[in-house]
């Protein structure tokens, strides 16, 4: 709630300075900032209390070190996929994680004519698709040394869809996180997270 709350501020925020004249865009401005500020506080206030109790959890906060491991996912991925999954315990395997989470293409089919291009659910569940965003943003083109960056760079001179690389990653980061988790190892860069998992069945979200 209050995430969202703080976007259409956000939204509000810049929108109105379009259609407003500089003085009442002033006065609303300055009431928007201040909701956004208090919104960011209580934000802050959450995070850092579900923190606390990951890190009260012996089993929590080993998954969390573990989750950390992984280039590119930081405090905040970790939490959200701890929280997100229940400890992994509500999703059976990575594809049916990245369906939720909007990272893996469906193609809609209608009898045996009409077909459709590839593309993510619209029901998926935006915040953690946004998180995992700006992790792969981090480690495919921030970072110099981003583990993906390679990759990424590939597949685009190629003419890939940039976006689409990126759910590549973004669907990449997933198989590691879930490959950590129940192998109960810390990541190892290169290491073949797809084969030590035994997920091929889910390798279609993983390529581009």
């Amino acid at each position: 709630m209050y995430v969202s709350d703080k976007c259409n501020y956000q939204g509000l925020l810049t929108d109105q300075k379009r259609f407003m004249s500089k003085e009442n865009y002033a006065c609303k401005s300055k009431r928007l900032k201040r909701q956004i500020k208090e919104l960011e506080l209580s934000i802050s206030e959450i995070e850092q209390e579900i923190e606390r109790l990951i890190q009260s959890d012996a089993r929590l906060a080993h998954q969390h070190e573990l989750l950390c491991s992984i280039d590119g996912v930081g405090k905040k991925v970790a939490i959200k996929m701890i929280v997100e999954t229940n400890a992994f315990k509500d999703f059976k395997n990575v594809r049916q994680f990245c369906c939720h989470a909007g990272v893996a293409p469906f193609r809609y089919d209608s009898g045996t004519s009409v077909r459709s291009k590839s593309k993510v659910s619209q029901r998926s569940d935006k915040s953690i698709k946004a998180l995992l965003h700006l992790a792969a943003l981090s480690v495919a083109t921030r970072k110099k040394d981003g583990e993906m960056r390679e990759y990424y760079t590939r597949k685009v001179a190629e003419g890939k869809n940039k976006m689409s690389v990126l759910n590549v990653v973004r669907a990449q980061l997933v198989l590691r996180m879930f490959a950590v988790i129940k192998l109960n190892k810390f990541y190892e860069k290169n290491y073949d997270c797809a084969a030590c998992i035994n997920h091929k069945k889910n390798s279609r979200c993983l390529t581009a």
